[in-house]
C-alpha cells in the first residue's frame, strides 16, 4: 500500500511538472534572446525586430540581429542584413522601441554604403559577421555583465 502511494505521488508530481513546463513553453518559444540579451521577435515573413532594453544604442540592435542571423538562421557571415523599418515603436512589445531587420532590402530603400553606424535610416545594411562583432565591443564595460 505504501509503495503504490509513493509511486502515485511521484507520478503526480512528474505530471504536474510536465504540464507546468508545457504551459510556459509558448511564451518562451516566441522570443529568441541574442548574446546581449536583446529579444528578437518575428514581425512578418522574413522580417524580425530587435526590441530595445534601457540604454540601447545602435550597436546593441546590430549585435542582436547579427547574432540571430548567424546562430538561429544559420546565415553565412557575408549575408547582408538590412534595416526594414528604422527605430520606432515595437510591434510585439508595446511601450518599447525596436528596429526591424530583414535579409532582403525593402523595395525603394536606399542601400548605399554609409560611414557611420545607425538604426535611423531604412535600407542601411551590414553583413552578418560585422553586425555580430558589435556584441564583443562591450567586454570592457564593467556594467555589461549586470545589464
Amino acid at each position: 500500500m505504501q509503495w503504490s502511494f509513493r509511486k502515485n505521488g511521484i507520478r503526480s508530481g512528474l505530471i504536474a511538472g510536465l504540464l507546468g513546463s508545457l504551459i510556459c513553453l509558448p511564451l518562451s518559444a516566441q522570443a529568441w534572446r541574442a548574446w546581449n540579451r536583446h529579444e528578437v521577435l518575428p514581425v512578418s515573413e522574413g522580417v524580425w525586430e530587435v526590441v530595445s532594453r534601457v540604454g540601447s544604442g545602435a550597436q546593441d540592435y546590430w549585435c542582436g540581429i547579427g547574432d540571430f542571423a548567424i546562430r538561429q538562421l544559420r546565415s553565412q557571415a557575408t549575408q547582408r542584413i538590412y534595416i526594414w523599418q528604422e527605430i520606432g515603436p515595437s510591434v510585439n512589445r508595446p511601450g518599447r522601441k525596436s528596429v526591424q531587420f530583414s535579409l532582403t532590402p525593402r523595395p525603394g530603400s536606399d542601400t548605399s554604403t554609409r560611414y557611420s553606424l545607425s538604426v535611423k535610416i531604412r535600407g542601411d545594411n551590414l553583413n552578418a559577421a560585422t553586425a555580430r562583432n558589435y556584441c564583443y565591443d562591450r567586454f570592457d564595460d564593467p556594467r555589461f555583465l549586470f545589464n
